[in-house]
């Protein structure tokens, strides 16, 4: 694992700055050392397929050492084999497990989806979050999954065949678009916003922070609310909406929802999910609301990530 010095180094220097503005020089430390290195890695049970107890029987059979997750029966963190070992055993070839990471487990849950109610997924792919919906809903019900970027939708295709979901219809839109087109349609909407990804940054992979910059954060900061919008349109009325993203800084995320306060009839929810290693919420001169939301910390478990759930009014 590299030093707080040595991920200060390679981090873009902006990034590191933002952290000193918002946060204690401890907590900084923190989240920096949650960024230094792999994280370990995490799956959840398909029991659209598949059983928790069939799954932890098949893992003392291959002695793969594994932790239970407090807040979601279904997630375990795996011990001792990687994410490629993983997807060579036959139970993940089969969509008996799905490889994805603690945090982005969360907004489904949030969400809480049930049996029977119509679900729009506003940017769905690659389906870790629109399975995950349908398995709490125990694939009954309706999904619509929508996502902008072709190849990405037929990853999205793959991964909802492949997990047997059979309550998901996929479209390949702009997410801005379908508030219009689906007006109040919807008992519940997830938007996993398009992010600058800071939560997932880790300091000895340049993919996770090359296109980062103060000026991508600003013009996704622009997207993200034209897709709250279309999020908030296509909610019926007293409909339950979840926005989440994978990053850290207020601009795609405290100053979002009080934009969104100000704008539309909502209320924030809390969110009954004991979740811990969480970060300060930001509410100095926004809406008091806004502290219901959760920030999370980066850690070797999980990565950064904003949840916030409100209600139609």
């Amino acid at each position: 694992m590299l030093s707080i010095l040595e991920v200060k180094r390679k981090l873009p220097k902006e990034f590191v700055n933002n952290l000193y503005q918002n946060y204690t020089p401890l907590m900084v430390d923190k989240i920096l050392s949650g960024l230094s290195g792999e994280r370990m890695t995490t799956v959840r049970v398909n029991t659209i397929k598949y059983s928790v107890q069939e799954f932890i029987k098949y893992c003392k059979e291959k002695n793969i050492k594994f932790e239970r997750v407090l807040w979601y029966k279904d997630a375990f963190i795996i011990k001792n084999i990687n994410e490629k070992q993983i997807q060579k055993l036959d139970i993940y070839e089969k969509g008996y497990i799905y490889l994805q990471s603690l945090s982005s487990m969360m907004p489904p849950i949030i969400l809480d989806p049930k049996k029977g109610e119509r679900i729009l997924d506003l940017t769905a792919a690659p389906g870790s979050k629109t399975t995950q919906i349908a398995t709490l809903m125990e694939n009954e019900g309706y999904i619509l999954a929508n996502e902008l970027d072709k190849i990405r939708c037929e990853r999205l295709k793959y991964n909802i065949q492949k997990q047997g979901v059979s309550i998901a219809e996929i479209i390949n839109q702009r997410g801005e678009r379908l508030g219009t087109q689906f007006a109040e349609s919807f008992d519940k909407v997830l938007l996993d916003a398009p992010c600058s990804g800071e939560g997932r940054f880790l300091a000895n992979s340049v993919k996770t922070y090359r296109d980062w910059s103060l000026k991508t954060v600003k013009e996704l900061s622009k997207l993200q609310r034209k897709l709250f919008k279309s999020a908030y349109e296509a909610l019926k009325k007293n409909g339950i909406m979840v926005y989440s993203t994978c990053t850290l800084n207020t601009d795609e995320n405290e100053e979002i929802l009080e934009w969104a306060i100000q704008n539309f009839n909502l209320k924030m929810l809390n969110i009954e999910l004991e979740i811990k290693n969480t970060l300060p919420i930001f509410t100095e001169g926004l809406n008091k609301q806004i502290e219901k939301s959760i920030k999370i910390m980066p850690s070797k478990i999980q990565e950064g990530f904003f949840v916030a759930k409100l209600q139609k009014i």
